[in-house]
């Protein structure tokens, strides 16, 4: 079977239909199950008043038994496939809610369309659906910026890494990384609640995502018109961000869209002062918002030609 059919299958079911509601309703969705295996693991084994030590053992116990639960009945799954074409039809149905194309570029024009409305309450609105800090302290460059970032970060978290660890072992590459992006979603923080707790969970999102955050960035540098100053940018900009991996796709769109991105920001009470990944560009506008959208469009369309080269290459 390949891998590389069955990723690029999941990529355009997502692109032409995203999760329906209707589905939704009736069913949730498998990032939803693995919330509630979560938050069960940690209910029982999150215990505040244990030592820091054990707390970050029972971290441990939690995401493995999470990432086990995701891959291993996947992994049987296809296992008991044939080879051929009705397995990789299998494999890339199964992988299709695995992957955020249409509801990612669906919560930036959420944010897009009222902002260039100069709609600033809406456009506050949306942006919250999608960035964890106080949208009532960010002007129009503030939610601009918030909204590019998010599409940058999570085009690397939701689309490039699931896809690339579903090309690398099909269907359980797929399932392990989704539920390692959620485990560190959910308790990869550093509060007092899951910094112990959730350390092995961050870390091993850390790891998983380094190359596919890497090639994140490359893809939007050759998608966009400026591929020079994009990689430029995360050359020389990436490792100023917070995060191991975020900053290359950050990076290489601001470099792509002449902006700057990241830099202080307000959570509640708190203002994390974080570094400018393009410091000397001005900050984006809601037309840099559209045209991050429109290199966020290209960039899907490479990232689907490259799979198709792949699966020719390997014969289907």
């Amino acid at each position: 079977m390949s891998f590389a059919v069955a990723m690029l299958s999941a990529m355009l079911i997502d692109t032409l239909i995203g999760w329906p509601k209707a589905l939704f309703l009736r069913i949730g969705h498998p990032v939803t199950w693995l919330g509630w295996v979560i938050s069960g693991l940690e209910a029982r084994l999150n215990h505040p008043n244990a030592t820091t030590a054990h707390r970050k053992t029972m971290g441990v116990v939690a995401a493995l038994i999470t990432i086990g639960l995701a891959a291993l009945p996947a992994w049987a799954l296809q296992a008991s496939l044939p080879q051929g074409w009705a397995a990789t039809i299998v494999i890339g149905i199964l992988a299709w809610p695995l992957v955020a194309v249409r509801s990612m570029y669906q919560h930036v024009v959420a944010v897009a369309s009222p902002l260039a409305r100069r709609d600033l309450a809406a456009a506050r609105l949306a942006v919250s659906m999608i960035v964890g800090r106080d949208p009532a302290q960010l002007d129009e460059a503030g939610v601009a910026r918030a909204a590019t970032e998010s599409l940058a970060e999570n085009t690397g978290d939701g689309i490039v890494a699931p896809l690339f660890w579903g090309l690398i072992a099909g269907l359980p590459g797929i399932a392990a990384y989704k539920a390692i992006n959620t485990l560190d979603s959910m308790i990869g923080h550093r509060t007092p609640r899951h910094e112990a707790f959730g350390w092995a969970s961050a870390k091993i999102d850390d790891v998983a995502n380094w190359v596919p955050a890497r090639l994140t960035g490359l893809i939007f540098a050759l998608a966009s018109t400026r591929p020079l100053a994009a990689m430029r940018c995360m050359a020389q900009d990436a490792h100023h961000h917070r995060s191991p991996n975020a900053g290359w796709p950050e990076a290489a769109m601001a470099g792509a869209l002449g902006v700057r991105l990241s830099g202080p920001r307000q959570y509640g009470d708190r203002v994390a002062q974080e570094p400018w990944v393009n410091a000397s560009a001005p900050d984006p506008t809601a037309q840099d918002l559209r045209r991050a959208l429109a290199l966020y469009r290209r960039a899907m369309l490479g990232l689907a030609a490259v799979l198709a080269l792949i699966g020719v290459a390997f014969g289907w």
